[in-house]
């Protein structure tokens, strides 16, 4: 698979540009693409989506497990003609307190991929040499195969530029001149995602491709990826996976649910399927939660389950059928006005979650659930109210599932990250999610009846067995619901 990692010294060099500009102008050439986000960042993977009509896909060495890299790499290449990936911070930039770990040098290795470095030249001339030298030379076991420029001035400082990195012996493959950056809005946690800027999206990316396609050499890169040396091994596959994982025991927290009264199994929200069907699990989208790993819903389905999309802020009920709800990441809090609005669909999330059914929900899927965002009235399946704060809570966190659920047995030791500016009082429930044991020891998150709402953003590949919890136990509540007497 040819492949390109591209890089820099530090986050705000133009890594996103370049590198979903590269992706959209191979696209445009007619190349299958794969793109590809080292960490755990949901946002430019919807850039690169756009520029290239597939799943952008993250590869997070600390989430998943340094040894899924090149399986989760291979899965979501599988049939491409390029992969390129999209670094995270400062090429050399891993987990605090653990070496190289995490980094872009670190899946780079990983994948034996040629890198190379986009730099920030506004403020430099020939001391560019020096800092290109400084990357190349740090760990000889990163091949950095050359460089593009960006930000330079004009024809006389790019002149300046290759001049002193001819000497180094560094490859210059594109110089993007200033003023030609593409506008990408940002807000409290980054970029606006795509999936609230419409046109304005595609614009970007279409301008992103255009400055590359002038800047850069397309060949001499195309070229370098083809130098990638085979990467061997199989590709991960979700139902290989699950496969080879022992049956989930029902979860032993069912009965902390509130009482949900009488059931009906003509009512709004109940499963129409026979049980000899798939369970269906519906998965929250839309402008207000866009944030997922494109590996859960393949889990989900691999485990047996019919995954149905919806948007929460336009549709005012869940999907027919629906047994399981899966409600991940996102800016809820932008849009807290409008899912208020949507009455109806809370009830039905409200009601859902009282029939025991699984309700997964992971940061925004949180806020969500409770009873109040920034004052307006959420689902209330939780006895906790949230609102948006000043303090950026920020970071790779360690645990251990404290209790059942439907996601984790009590013991369970994740990976996971958290990224949000609100609060949720109370931070915990009766019965916690997790025991966060890294970087500091505390509780969080709640655990009632069929439903696990948390701030964790956990990356399944590593806790594949989360999926079959999941469609296991919508099974159960689906069979039942079939079972159910009008009263």
């Amino acid at each position: 698979m040819p492949r390109l990692v591209i890089a820099a010294p530090s986050s705000g060099s133009g890594k996103t540009t370049v590198a979903t500009g590269l992706m959209a102008a191979f696209a445009g050439r007619g190349l299958a693409v794969s793109p590809h986000k080292v960490g755990p960042d949901y946002i430019d993977p919807g850039y690169h989506a756009l520029a290239t009509g597939r799943p952008g896909r993250n590869l997070d060495a600390y989430l998943c497990g340094p040894e899924l890299m090149a399986p989760l790499f291979a899965h979501g290449a599988r049939g491409c003609d390029l992969a390129v990936v999209e670094g995270v911070m400062g090429l050399f930039d891993g987990v605090s307190g653990q070496g190289e770990l995490a980094s872009t040098a670190h899946v780079a290795k990983l994948l034996r991929a040629p890198v190379v470095l986009v730099v920030d030249a506004s403020s430099q001339a020939r001391s560019v040499a020096a800092l290109v030298h400084g990357f190349a030379s740090f760990d000889p076991e990163v091949r950095l195969a050359g460089v593009i420029l960006n930000k330079v001035g004009s024809d006389r400082h790019e002149a300046i530029l290759r001049e002193a990195l001819d000497e180094s012996g560094v490859p210059v493959f594109g110089a993007l001149r200033r003023g030609g950056e593409v506008v990408t809005p940002s807000r409290h946690l980054g970029l606006v995602p795509v999936a609230e800027r419409g046109a304005e999206a595609v614009a970007a990316v279409a301008a992103m491709a255009e400055l590359v396609r002038v800047g850069c050499d397309l060949d001499a890169l195309y070229a370098v990826a083809r130098s990638a040396p085979s990467l061997g091994g199989a590709a991960w596959d979700a139902a290989e996976v699950l496969g080879s994982l022992p049956q989930p025991a029902p979860s032993r927290n069912r009965g902390s649910a509130p009482d949900p009264g009488p059931r009906t199994p003509d009512g709004p929200n109940r499963p129409d399927h026979t049980v000899d069907d798939k369970p269906r699990v519906a998965v929250a989208g839309g402008p207000a939660f866009t944030f997922s790993y494109a590996e859960h819903s393949e889990l989900l389905a691999a485990a047996g389950a019919d995954v149905v999309a919806f948007d929460p802020l336009r549709d005012e009920q869940l999907p027919d059928g629906t047994s399981a709800l899966v409600i991940g990441g996102g800016f809820p809090e932008v849009y807290a006005s409008e899912l208020s609005a949507n009455e109806p669909l809370r009830k039905a999330v409200a009601e859902l979650a009282r029939s025991g059914a699984p309700v997964v929900a992971e940061c925004a899927g949180l806020l969500y659930l409770a009873r109040s965002l920034d004052g307006q009235p959420m689902c209330g399946v939780l006895v906790a109210d949230a609102r948006m704060s000043q303090r950026l809570t920020l970071g790779y966190r360690d645990g251990v599932a404290v209790s059942d659920s439907v996601l984790a047995s009590n013991g369970t030791r994740v990976r996971g990250h958290e990224f949000h500016r609100t609060v949720v009082e109370p931070g915990a429930g009766a019965t916690p999610a997790w025991g966060i044991t890294r970087p500091e020891r505390r509780v969080e998150g709640f655990v009632q009846g069929g439903v696990h709402a948390s701030y964790l953003h956990v990356h399944w590949t590593s806790v594949p067995q989360a999926a079959r919890r999941i469609v296991a136990q919508a099974t159960e509540v689906a069979r039942a619901t079939e079972g159910a007497t009008p009263s």
